[in-house]
């Protein structure tokens, strides 16, 4: 094993670890932080992958911004006792614990029985992808259109936080 592949698994096993204590914890803020660590092990993964913008982006868009805005709703919406958030076993947890296992069950099938996919790009191919030049070009270009919808729709969630915060001041 190489180097680069010891990196890339503790990165991928912490990136799942903290992703588990994402949707396990109870309290809000320590999910917010839990997801801060699952962001910078997915920008360690685009670097080991030698996408280093991707990774900056990652680390500058996610951890950032997008942390800030969601500790933002976390305040306003002031969630306060952690013990009225806990329910016990309703049929809504045993319906999403049997999807899980169908979930589960349906990539154990893909893995144990696709067929590799032969390579479609070459080796220099896939080091230009991660460049500025080449992600600018194409966002730019290709995806214009999604790129646009992505910022009205992180628009329209600032503006229904702000007004979800407004409804439960007055």
């Amino acid at each position: 094993m190489t180097l680069e592949s010891v990196i890339f698994s503790v990165l991928a096993a912490s990136a799942v670890g903290s992703a588990l204590l994402v949707v396990t914890r109870r309290n809000p803020v320590m999910s917010a932080l839990y997801l801060i660590v699952n962001f910078f092990c997915l920008a360690g993964l685009y670097l080991t992958l030698h996408a280093q913008f991707i990774a900056i982006i990652q680390i500058l868009v996610y951890a950032g911004a997008i942390m800030v805005l969601f500790v933002f709703v976390i305040m306003l919406l002031n969630l306060g006792d952690e013990r009225k958030l806990s329910d016990g076993v309703s049929w809504k947890k045993i319906v999403a614990a049997g999807f899980c296992a169908a979930l589960l069950m349906e990539f154990v099938y893909i893995l144990i029985y696709s067929e590799p996919s032969p390579a479609v790009m070459s080796a220099s191919m896939a080091t230009e992808i991660g460049t500025v030049e080449y992600i600018g070009s194409q966002l730019f270009t290709k995806f214009l259109f999604p790129f646009e919808i992505t910022s009205l729709i992180l628009t329209a969630a600032i503006v229904g936080a702000i007004v979800l915060a407004k409804r439960k001041l007055d």
